[in-house]
C-alpha cells in the first residue's frame, strides 16, 4: 500500500494513531542508529532511508534518478514491513540478522529483504538497531557495487560479431575488424593447394628433361 505523502510527518498523519505509534517506534530506533551519509525521506510510497546523491552520485542502477536504497518502513493493509537492503546484499549480514533475531525467541517472518510483523511486541528493537548500526553508508555502497553487474557492451551483446584488433600504440587510425576465422582458414588452404600444384608441376618438368 503506497502512500502519496510527500513527507514522513504527512505519512504518519495518514495512519490511525495506534498504527502510527508502531511505525514511529521502529522509526525512532532506525534514526538513533542511522550512520553518517544516510538520510530519511519518503521513497516508493513509504518511509525510506537512503544514500543521497550528494554521497553517491550514481544513484540506484534500476533508476539513477533515485538515491541508493538502504532501508524502508511501511504500514501495510494487514501488517507492517521493514526493508533492510543490507541483509539482501550481504550473506554475512543476513546470517547474523537471522541468528540474532531468533536468539530473542521471537518468530521471524522474512523474505529476501522484507521483515513482516503485525505488532510491535513481535519486533526485537535492539536487533533492528544493531542491524542499522552494523552497516555504514560506505559498507553499503561497497556491497552494492560488488553485487550489481555492469551492462554488456553492444559489441559483446551481438552474437557472431567478430572482435576488434586493438590499435597499435601511437596510431591514430581506428581499429579494424578481425578477419572471419573461416575465411582465413579457406584462404590458407587454397594457398597451400596452389603451392602443392606448382611444386608437382616443377618436379614433372625436371623428369621430362
Amino acid at each position: 500500500m503506497q502512500s502519496k505523502a510527500l513527507t514522513v510527518e504527512a505519512y504518519l498523519k495518514e495512519l490511525d494513531p495506534a498504527r502510527a505509534a508502531v511505525v514511529d517506534a521502529v522509526r525512532a530506533v532506525i534514526l538513533k542508529n542511522l550512520g553518517k551519509g544516510l538520510e530519511e525521506r519518503m521513497s516508493y510510497g513509504m518511509i525510506g532511508y537512503c544514500v543521497p546523491h550528494t554521497v553517491y552520485p550514481a544513484g540506484y542502477h534500476c533508476d539513477p534518478s533515485q538515491p541508493l536504497p538502504y532501508a524502508g518502513l511501511a504500514a501495510q493493509k494487514n501488517a507492517y514491513s521493514l526493508y533492510l537492503m543490507s541483509i539482501y546484499g550481504s550473506q554475512k549480514q543476513r546470517e547474523w540478522f537471522i541468528q540474532a533475531w531468533e536468539k530473542t525467541g521471537k518468530k521471524l517472518d522474512m523474505g529476501k529483504s522484507c521483515i513482516r510483523f503485525k505488532s510491535l511486541d513481535q519486533v526485537p528493537l535492539e536487533v533492528v538497531g544493531e542491524a542499522i548500526r552494523r552497516v555504514s553508508a560506505e559498507q553499503h555502497i561497497a556491497e552494492y557495487e560488488k553485487n550489481i553487474k555492469p551492462p554488456a557492451k553492444k559489441s559483446e551483446a551481438k552474437a557472431g560479431k567478430p572482435g576488434r584488433v586493438k590499435a597499435q600504440p601511437g596510431s591514430t587510425k581506428p581499429a579494424k575488424p578481425m578477419a572471419n576465422a573461416k575465411a582465413t582458414t579457406a584462404s590458407a588452404k587454397a594457398a597451400s593447394q596452389k603451392a602443392a600444384k606448382a611444386s608437382a608441376k616443377k618436379k614433372s618438368g625436371k623428369r621430362s628433361s
